[in-house]
């Protein structure tokens, strides 16, 4: 019986909870808890999230503590935490936490439709990025789900209020669902039970449904044969039984970016990055702010693939001068090149209400004898792949002015340091060689 059914949900609306939440609108429930509209006063006043959840429940202590390590904790692609406690309400003692309110949920969408093979590749660099994040401070998500993957104010986020510390034994679910890994149900969490969690959402945001799981406890799941290939091997890697024989997070991106080409001093696509914007239903229009702020700006890809196409064409050979006229420069002299044009990321003022400090990217570019870029590659990807993306999509638009050598244009490579910042991003380019 969800929590509501106890308290009633129109006797509770207009109530407030420790003197500070209203209860605007029961949002639903489960068994575990029931859920409110509520508001964070201020000019102008905010939408939040209110979850109410019985204080006699046996992993009650847990959750206070769990939420409270949760308010400590600042990432672009995590949920705010703005409150915590105990109250009661008609007598019932209870928890409570207040969250950012979700302006989309991806099971609300996987209800009506699955996304496509670019919505999903999309969708998984924000997930990625905040599960690394958590990993690296040792916490494990725990419990990452459709329902716990949500766009908040353009911005994807994961629920932060179920984290558990990594390697400790914790709550077992009275009802594991086909995300929940398996050595969970022994009270088991660590980064792997992540990674088994994420290959049930790769195939159900894919698919509708989760993986087929017959014999949940020999047998690995089984992924439809409808995945499409680049991510069917993610999915088979994520979902074995054994936790040491799953991929790693940074194994998974491997697996999903193309393979760069080999270079003698760095790595870098020869090729700019390829992204084309979904095709959305029409009857789906919010979900597309999931896309639009997860993914590398189309424009500056096709541009860049227009840049590399002129640049595949041989470069004309030098104009022999007279020797009675020509001025010979000496032999071995260099001289640099230079910026003639740079090209700053887009990035929406209220993602960059989210940095706290700077995240900073480091960019690879060689450039050609004609001051054309001809490729780049993420160098350093700091905190955030969103930012690297960013980065690496404006870094194919650059141009400069070449470098020579003994009085010939020459190619050269760059490297282009990013700080991103609330107000402004600075770039700091370094000519490399020659």
């Amino acid at each position: 019986m969800a929590v509501i059914s106890a308290l009633h949900a129109s006797d509770c609306v207009g109530r407030t909870i420790d003197e500070r939440f209203t209860l605007l609108r029961w949002l639903g429930g489960t068994d575990q808890n029931s859920v409110f509209l509520t508001e964070l006063q201020g000019h102008p006043a905010r939408k939040a999230v209110i979850k109410l959840s019985p204080a006699d429940a046996p992993d009650g202590e847990t959750r206070i503590v769990q939420w409270e390590a949760a308010r400590t904790l600042s990432h672009p692609h995590l949920m705010r935490l703005f409150g915590t406690g105990r109250c009661e309400v008609d007598g019932v003692d209870l928890l409570y936490v207040v969250t950012e309110y979700a302006d989309e949920i991806l099971s609300e969408i996987l209800c009506e439709r699955a996304l496509t093979p670019t919505e999903t590749r999309e969708m998984l660099d924000p997930v990625l990025d905040a599960l690394s994040w958590l990993h690296d401070r040792g916490l494990v998500h725990g419990h990452l789900q459709p329902s716990n993957i949500m766009v908040v104010e353009n911005q994807l986020k994961l629920s932060t209020d179920r984290l558990h510390v990594a390697g400790e034994s914790g709550a077992i679910s009275p009802s594991p669902g086909p995300w929940d890994a398996p050595e969970t149900a022994l009270g088991q969490w660590s980064p792997a039970a992540d990674v088994w969690s994420l290959g049930v959402v790769l195939v159900q945001a894919l698919t509708q449904r989760p993986p087929l799981w017959s014999d949940p406890s020999h047998r690995e799941p089984v992924v439809p044969a409808s995945v499409p290939p680049r991510f069917y091997g993610v999915a088979q890697q994520c979902l074995q039984m054994d936790p040491a024989r799953r991929c790693t997070l940074s194994s998974i991106r491997a697996l999903l970016d193309a393979a760069p080409a080999a270079q003698p001093s760095r790595k870098i696509r020869p090729t700019p990055p390829s992204r084309t914007t979904p095709q959305l239903s029409k009857s789906q229009p919010s979900w597309a702010k999931l896309i639009v702020a997860s993914a590398v700006v189309v424009v500056g890809a096709i541009i860049a693939a227009l840049v590399v196409a002129s640049n595949q064409r041989p470069s004309p050979p030098a104009i022999q001068q007279s020797p009675a006229t020509a001025t010979q420069p000496p032999q071995g002299s260099v001289v640099q090149g230079a910026v003639t044009f740079r090209a700053i990321p887009n990035v929406p003022q209220d993602i960059r209400d989210a940095i706290e400090g700077h995240i900073r990217v480091r960019i690879a570019l060689e450039v050609d004898a004609s001051g054309n870029v001809s490729a780049a590659a993420i160098d350093s990807t700091g905190p955030s792949q969103y930012f690297a993306n960013k980065a690496l999509a404006a870094a194919w638009n650059w141009k400069f002015t070449p470098a020579q050598r003994d009085g010939h244009a020459v190619p050269s490579q760059w490297t282009l340091q990013y700080s991103f910042g609330q107000d402004e991003t600075t770039i700091t380019p370094t000519e490399t060689s020659p």
